[in-house]
């Protein structure tokens, strides 16, 4: 069984400076794992122009890493889905969201689409499916609750926080582990494009805030038919109101006149 972790640039929350994903730790707790349990390998991805503190990922269990040489601005989907393509891998797994760069978690659903596979969100624990070619996915869910789930292979799994703790850094894992460079596919990413028009107000619109503009003569026609009469006031000052009060009291025969 080929097992893929995809690993990103993160930064530490406090400092600032790079460090690995906590999620993605926890992700290749559970790839090393699994991997026992299926007796396969476990391969490390990463597309950027460096590797930097990433090298610490293989002192937390994973045995090979592989990196992808981007730019600095490059898309890193094109490279990753090409090469979990060549690796025909049959688990795919990624944290939840990057730590210091976009995190907007929308990267394995991208790769997910362009490699035509299944992916399932937030697994908290993985374990042997039943039956042959399947994985079993205890998925997190909100308020602590859990779901069980089978995925039939190969498909994509993202990581939630929830998972075990990382394995405890090894300097002689680290040591014992191997780096990969390989070049990769520079695309860089579309920058988006801003079409200015002059603002035409639809008709819709026009006939709400026509609308609006008559809803204080509705309130005050609805004031008036529930009381009685009387005067609808806004914002008034505190003595018109009171005597406003006063004189709508008297007209009720609640208070006598003086």
């Amino acid at each position: 069984m080929k097992i893929a972790v995809l690993l990103s640039a993160g930064r530490h929350p406090v400092s600032g400076r790079p460090a690995p994903v906590p999620v993605e730790l926890q992700a290749i707790r559970l790839a090393v794992e699994i991997g026992r349990q299926f007796g396969g390998d476990v391969t490390g991805l990463h597309a950027g122009p460096e590797l930097g503190p990433l090298t610490d990922a293989l002192g937390h269990g994973l045995a090979r890493l592989v990196h992808l040489h981007n730019e600095g601005e490059s898309d890193p989907a094109p490279s990753l889905a090409a090469a979990l393509a060549e690796g025909a891998y049959d688990l795919i797994l990624a944290g939840r969201a990057g730590q210091g760069g976009e995190d907007s978690g929308l990267l394995p659903y991208t790769l997910a689409r362009t490699l035509g596979l299944p992916i399932i969100a937030d697994a908290a624990a993985l374990a042997l499916g039943e039956a042959p070619g399947t994985l079993g996915v205890e998925q997190a869910l909100a308020r602590g609750a859990r779901r069980r789930l089978l995925v039939r292979l190969p498909a994509l799994v993202t990581v939630h926080p929830a998972a075990p703790a990382p394995l405890p850094f090894a300097f002689a894992a680290a040591r014992r582990g191997s780096s990969e460079a390989r070049p990769g596919r520079h695309a860089p990413a579309p920058s988006p494009t801003v079409e200015e028009r002059p603002y035409r107000p639809r008709p819709k619109l026009i006939a709400k805030a026509a609308a609006g503009s008559t809803a204080l003569e509705r309130l005050r026609a609805a004031t008036e038919a529930a009381s009685g009469g009387g005067r609808l006031l806004v914002d008034p000052a505190p003595e018109e109101a009171a005597r406003e009060i006063l004189a709508h009291l008297r007209a009720l025969g609640l208070v006598t006149a003086r």
